[in-house]
């Protein structure tokens, strides 16, 4: 009999499955899109903890220019001890407060795995301007990335072929630890993709997978159920760190003076 953990994201997964063909009847691809992105944080809106929380938007750091093409995420978890930017309904988020990007796929295909791959080296590329001077638990050495999907290919070793072939069409490094520096490299573009009521391929560079073999760069899980709890668990890993830092604002201000006085 399953455990009371299991049991409860097994009936959210299917009711996500169910509900969201609701909007599968909609004429327009904006239309289906959005209330499934809405299931989703909805469903995080009520499982996450409260010290972290949900918007949409872009991802900024201290070398972002106004009107720079920037990609937009549809789910962003952020720490709220940092400030952020309103553009007018559009949050712009500093990449220091950002612990995950969740891209929300009615339909995994290569196209969307590509976008969803490019996006994820981008945030990647961002360089947090921060002072830790203490943490608690294990804190994502980079925003983590990950793809959430109502549908997609049959089998998971589709979607690993699509990112290995994607990784090399960007020329993006090949990510590789060892056990010694495993949960403090950060991966290069998709952390994971959970594709419900199919499986889960992900990175091996989290607690979750400390007593794997160092070897190990990937894991790959098929099933019916599990992957909305997998994704759950990778989530919960990353939000629940406790950190003490001070954002650095003096790159953000370079150039910027109040009457000839910096300010860091």
């Amino acid at each position: 009999m399953k455990r009371m953990l299991e049991a409860h994201f097994d009936e959210v997964e299917s009711t996500l499955l169910q509900t969201s063909r609701i909007a599968a009847n909609a004429g327009h691809t904006l239309h289906r899109g959005t209330p499934r992105e809405n299931l989703i944080t909805n469903f995080l809106s009520t499982h996450l903890g409260a010290n972290v929380a949900i918007g949409t938007g872009e991802v900024i750091d201290y070398r972002s220019m106004p009107r720079d093409k920037r990609n937009q995420f549809d789910i962003v978890i952020y720490r709220t001890n940092y400030p952020k930017l309103d553009f007018g309904g559009v949050t712009g988020f500093l990449v220091e407060s950002v612990v995950a990007t969740i891209e929300v796929k009615s339909l995994l295909d290569e196209a969307a795995m590509l976008q969803a791959c490019s996006a994820a080296a981008n945030l990647k590329a961002l360089e947090p301007q921060y002072t830790r001077y203490a943490t608690l638990g294990w804190i994502p050495p980079k925003p983590l990335s990950f793809v959430l999907a109502y549908d997609g290919p049959a089998r998971m070793e589709t979607v690993r072929n699509w990112q290995t072939k994607i990784i090399e069409q960007l020329e993006l490094p090949a990510d590789d630890w060892s056990d010694r520096d495993r949960l403090t490299k950060a991966g290069h573009s998709l952390d994971a993709v959970a594709l419900l009521g199919r499986g889960v391929y992900t990175l091996c560079n989290s607690p979750m997978f400390s007593s794997v073999d160092s070897r190990a760069k990937t894991f790959m899980w098929e099933g019916e159920r599990g992957s909305l709890l997998y994704f759950f668990l990778a989530l919960q890993t990353a939000t629940m760190g406790i950190e003490g830092a001070n954002l650095n604002t003096a790159p953000y201000l370079q150039g910027h003076s109040f009457n000839g006085q910096f300010f860091v």
